[in-house]
């Protein structure tokens, strides 16, 4: 068995609540541990479970946004809470215990609860329509809020004292609290249901909490989690995402055990971590997402002879893009993670590339999906077209096609700079099958743009080369800015230049299919398989 360990937190917390409907989505979902489970599930590797060890009252949904909606799990808050329901269950507000004189206002984002002409309650709704939060009010502020769990139960209640959150209390399903997490972070334990429940294959077993009191939930965590491990197999195997919030705590309690970390992204930068880098040295194996993760772990002295491999997340899919279709050609050019000063010196050069060739478009490309990132992005770029000598009318959202003065169509300034905001994966896709070329000036290009190019055959141009661009194959490496120019015509004036990267691509695309990533994750499972480990369970958890 192997269990994938995620690192599934809102702001380094033990939770993850579920984002209301009507909110946009902040930060892609989508990580390591993902594309990992849809690997194995869509592909018979071997058996596999997930350990969440964060609270997450609507699980369900995110497994469902993922396609990963029937795969195994255990939870240690399901363990903490004694939750046995697994399926889903319809929950409408109405059947929540209402007065007899209460009033429904349907706004266009939630529900507002009357009673005698004050505000009672608001109920938020979730992604599929059903109620996820009930906030309670006493003389104009916030009293209790109340998270329901997508079972179909109150899963936590929070209770507010002027305006502050007090204590948040975790409820049975019946609504019995076991715990109360107060808000200077210790944890109180009901003593008239002071046991959690771990289930194997072969028992279901009531285990007391050890405590009281503790004094932080990770030490809840740890009791419950390590009660569970005990009742594994010594030939089970962890793979573990590295992240800050629970690295310590499986350092402690999956000593001895066959462990693999899972480095993705920016997530946990360990250049320099050695207290980081010792703990994983403890493990059996190390897989990254990228050659420079990889190469940044092998700089660490304590990594230097552990077993590690670079697995990309992403598998290729050759699947053509349009550009070709569409009468302007789009250059992508990610924004997010630019060095200081490169952002001006490269609009500088695009404006003046631009100049040269009309046809050509700036799409400026960015994972922030704050509601002003746009216009502040917008504006910054306007800025430095304006402090360079070029119209700083080159920039502006698509439907201002009118200045003030009422230009006529023919004498309009055109739209050459224009902003992508891409969170999920499906939006990234859509984005890039209409663009001509990457330029990606960060000094770690974005991975999943990299694997969306050569599956697309998209050229691309960085400042350095990567496992996903080669020189001179589909792609260029840019090391002086003031030669960008010189890059972009090579691509966007030569139709055979870019077809010959195009076609480079594709090659290239070949050798990181779905096929190839399962070779590499089941020689990374025998590595692991014939490492040593310890556990005193013969079960399996629930």
């Amino acid at each position: 068995m192997l269990y994938f360990i995620p690192a599934w937190y809102l702001k380094n917390e033990w939770k993850e609540d579920e984002q209301f409907w009507h909110k946009r989505r902040m930060k892609t979902e989508t990580d390591d541990t993902v594309k990992q489970i849809q690997l194995f599930q869509r592909n018979s590797i071997c058996e596999y479970k997930i350990l969440l060890l964060s609270y997450a009252p609507n699980f369900r949904h995110f497994l469902h946004r993922q396609g990963v909606f029937r795969v195994p799990y255990w939870s240690v808050f399901d363990a903490i809470q004694e939750v046995k329901r697994k399926k889903q269950a319809i929950l409408s507000f109405h059947s929540l215990n209402w007065p007899r004189d209460i009033e429904f206002i349907y706004t266009p984002f939630s529900i507002i609860a009357m009673l005698n002409q004050e505000r009672c309650a608001q109920i938020e709704f979730g992604e599929y329509g059903n109620p996820i939060q009930v906030n309670l009010y006493r003389n104009g502020q916030i009293s209790r809020k109340n998270i329901y769990d997508d079972r179909g139960f109150i899963s936590c209640t929070s209770v507010y004292e002027n305006g502050s959150k007090a204590y948040e209390q975790y409820l049975t399903e019946k609504g019995v609290w076991k715990l109360c997490h107060f808000s200077d972070g210790h944890v109180a334990v009901n003593p008239r249901s002071n046991q959690y429940r771990i289930c194997t294959s072969k028992v279901e077993k009531q285990i007391p909490f050890s405590k009281n009191t503790y004094g932080s939930m990770e030490e809840v965590i740890e009791e419950v989690f390590k009660a569970a491990l005990e009742t594994t197999r010594d030939t089970d195997m962890f793979c573990a995402a590295v992240h800050p919030q629970h690295l310590a705590l499986l350092d402690r309690l999956l000593a001895g055990r066959k462990t693999c970390f899972s480095i993705f992204e920016r997530r946990f930068p360990l250049d320099g971590n050695k207290s980081a880098a010792e703990i994983l040295s403890r493990g059996n194996y190390i897989v990254t997402d990228s050659e420079e993760n990889l190469a940044m772990i092998s700089r660490q002295e304590s990594l230097e002879h552990m077993a590690k491999k670079n697995i990309p997340p992403y598998d290729t899919r050759m699947d053509p893009g349009i550009s070709q279709q569409i009468n302007v050609q789009k250059i992508l050019f990610p924004v997010d993670h630019l060095p200081e000063g490169t952002l001006e010196e490269a609009v500088r050069q695009l404006a003046a590339y631009l100049e040269e060739n009309r046809d050509a478009r700036v799409h400026l490309f960015t994972r922030n999906a704050e509601f002003n990132r746009e216009d502040m992005l917008l504006n910054q770029i306007r800025e430095i077209l304006k402090r360079n000598g070029y119209p700083s009318g080159w920039t502006r959202k698509e439907n201002q096609n009118k200045f003030e003065n009422s230009l006529d169509e023919e004498e309009q300034i055109p739209i050459l700079f224009v902003v992508e905001q891409c969170v999920d994966e499906l939006s990234v896709n859509k984005c890039v099958r209409e663009q001509r070329l990457l330029v990606d000036l960060a000094d770690t290009p974005d991975l999943f743009l990299q694997i969306s190019c050569v599956s697309m055959g998209v050229p691309q141009i960085l400042r350095t080369a990567t496992q996903y661009m080669h020189p001179g194959k589909n792609g260029r490496v840019n090391r002086e800015l003031s030669k960008l120019g010189e890059d972009l015509g090579y691509y966007l004036e030569s139709l055979s230049n870019w077809n010959e990267a195009s076609i480079q691509s594709y090659e290239l695309g070949k050798k990181h299919t779905t096929q190839y990533l399962i070779e590499q994750w089941k020689e990374v499972i025998g590595n692991i398989g014939n490492s040593t480990g310890t556990a005193a369970g013969n079960g399996r958890f629930q």
